[in-house]
């Protein structure tokens, strides 16, 4: 098996590396939810809404496990940015060896660990929620020490305070969205370079 090395971020081509040994010895037929293609909607306010709710459902399940409240994160958290419809959040744990009893408490709500060796992020273990075949929320697991879960609150925050970084963000998103429509990866990965930028400007 491939690995990728801890202390820093994968490439896109560590992470399709990792993906594909995994799928080539894993996976036979992907469910259809996991093949979806990108899609950024317009901004949409029952988003947020639909966040609180569930980070509030989150914190009560999660609760023994949790050092920190569940946050709402990503674009859907951000009022007037456009989006993939799929709410993220993310939640501090003490440590990551908690996933299997996280991820058994929340397998009746929907969510679906992906394995660490496929998602190639050691930092983080993650969780997609399913409904009708169809991915609506993500759920990181993070320790709060970490720099990613820092990091995603203080991108939200910049964004949330900052209009015209929202509508350049939603410009890219659109353009990177047209241009990687069949490509998760390709997509995020191409965000890194504003995403930076931004938190550049945030440290400052």
């Amino acid at each position: 098996m491939s690995v990728v090395d801890p202390t820093r971020n994968p490439s896109l081509t560590e992470i399709r590396a990792a993906m594909l040994e995994w799928n080539y010895r894993h996976v036979e037929d992907w469910p259809v939810w996991a093949t979806a293609r990108v899609e950024v909607r317009p901004a949409d306010p029952r988003w947020q809404r639909l966040g609180d709710a569930l980070r509030h459902d989150l914190d009560l399940v999660l609760a023994r496990w949790l050092i920190a409240p569940v946050e709402h994160v990503g674009s859907t958290a951000v009022p007037g940015l456009a989006a993939k419809p799929v709410l993220d959040l993310q939640a501090a744990v003490a440590d990551l060896d908690s996933t299997p009893a996280v991820t058994e408490a929340l397998a009746g709500s929907g969510w679906h660990l992906v394995p660490p060796e496929l998602d190639a992020r050691p930092w983080r273990r993650f969780l997609v929620q399913v409904v009708d075949d169809a991915r609506v929320a993500h759920l990181h697991l993070l320790t709060a020490d970490g720099e990613r879960w820092t990091e995603q609150l203080a991108f939200r925050d910049a964004l949330r305070v900052d209009s015209g970084l929202v509508q350049r963000y939603a410009e890219l998103k659109q353009q990177l969205a047209a241009a990687h429509v069949d490509d998760r990866e390709a997509y995020t990965a191409a965000k890194t370079d504003f995403v930076c930028s931004v938190l550049g400007q945030a440290s400052t």
